[in-house]
């Protein structure tokens, strides 16, 4: 008859296999925990033809002036359930300041229309949103950049669209405003034409003793557009500690814009000078404080001689004139002479 002990033992070891054997079925039973719950984000882009996968970074519309232009961005849902989005014309779309809505639009922002102001997108659906450009007529020829704007929840989407209005295309471009301010050399660039210009700078700076700064033309990292004034700066960390340069940059783009302009700069060591111009004023004011001590002793000593006797500076009571005779001075400031004074003594004895 087995023990009580080992009855025990038994059943624990037979409690433990069926709790290892239905393990794996309690986890597959286990209810799946989905990769996300809510909606995923919502895109808008340039719409594309047909089923095609292929995109495009923008929207490139070119019309003569009066006329109207048509295109389609998508709004793509991927979520389980409906978005709406709210769409607008803009000037320009920057992401990395928020946008340009279309509410202030004062350029070809203002000319977009789409063929509605907000559309819904059902969950799992892409939907192709038709809009159009209307150029006016007195329409001045040239690159005219715009942007469709998405907004919908938190989320914000800029479509580009980039309009050439027909006609004569004139490139033109200034350089302004050159200064030099310490390490750094500011300027501003400004579109004179009506088209968009990708500018390329070169930067040359000659001193007294020759160059200072040659550096060949190469792309700037803007774009701008027709009637944009861009203030830039370009690095100068080599300049020099003593000298007076002028400094000339050229600017060029395609269509044969180009623009030049100069600006001098006076490069000086202010803490040397500073400390020179210091000991010299102190040596200046050090050699005035001497010469004022010596002259007030020479005046000391002066005085001190001339006080025991009427006639050691010249300043007592009486003094010999030319002919011997000694002249006395009155109680009122009159001077008699003595040969005077002497004959009336005779005539009154």
């Amino acid at each position: 008859m087995p023990s009580p002990t080992g009855h025990a033992a038994r059943l624990a070891l037979a409690v433990l296999l069926c709790a290892l054997a239905m393990t794996p079925a309690a986890a597959g039973a286990a209810p799946r925990t989905p990769s996300h719950t809510g909606a995923a984000s919502w895109t808008a882009q340039p719409a594309v033809s047909g089923s095609g996968t292929g995109g495009r970074p923008y929207i490139y519309l070119e019309g003569p002036p009066g006329t109207v232009l048509q295109d389609r961005i998508s709004v793509t849902n991927p979520g389980r359930s409906p978005v709406t989005v709210r769409l607008s014309g803009a000037d320009r779309y920057e992401a990395k300041s928020g946008g340009s809505g279309g509410r202030g639009a004062t350029g070809a922002g203002r000319w977009l229309r789409t063929v509605a102001a907000e559309v819904t997108v059902p969950a799992r659906t892409r939907a192709d949103v038709p809009f159009t450009v209307t150029v006016p007529a007195g329409a001045t020829p040239g690159d005219r950049p715009a942007a469709i704007v998405v907004r919908g929840g938190d989320r914000t989407v800029g479509v580009p669209v980039r309009l050439r209005v027909g006609g004569p295309t004139l490139a033109a471009l200034t350089v302004e405003d050159v200064t030099v301010s310490g390490r750094v050399i500011h300027y501003t660039l400004v579109n004179r034409g009506n088209a968009v210009l990708a500018p390329r700078l070169a930067v040359r700076a000659d001193g007294v003793f020759g160059t200072l700064v040659r550096r060949g033309a190469r792309p700037l990292p803007v774009e701008l557009r027709p009637g944009q004034r861009l203030r830039l700066t370009e690095p100068w960390r080599d300049v020099p500690a003593l000298d007076s340069a002028t400094v000339r940059l050229r600017v060029t783009a395609e269509g044969g814009a180009h623009g030049e302009a100069t600006a001098r700069a006076v490069f000086v060591p202010w803490a040397p000078l500073t400390a020179g111009a210091l000991l010299v004023l102190a040596g200046a004011g050090a050699g005035t404080y001497a010469h004022r001590r010596r002259r007030a002793r020479r005046q000391k000593q002066g005085g001190t001689g001339a006080g025991g006797g009427s006639d050691g500076d010249g300043d007592g009571d009486g003094e010999d004139d030319a002919g011997g005779e000694r002249s006395v001075r009155s109680p009122g400031g009159r001077q008699h002479s003595g040969s005077r004074h002497l004959a009336k003594a005779g005539a009154e004895s």
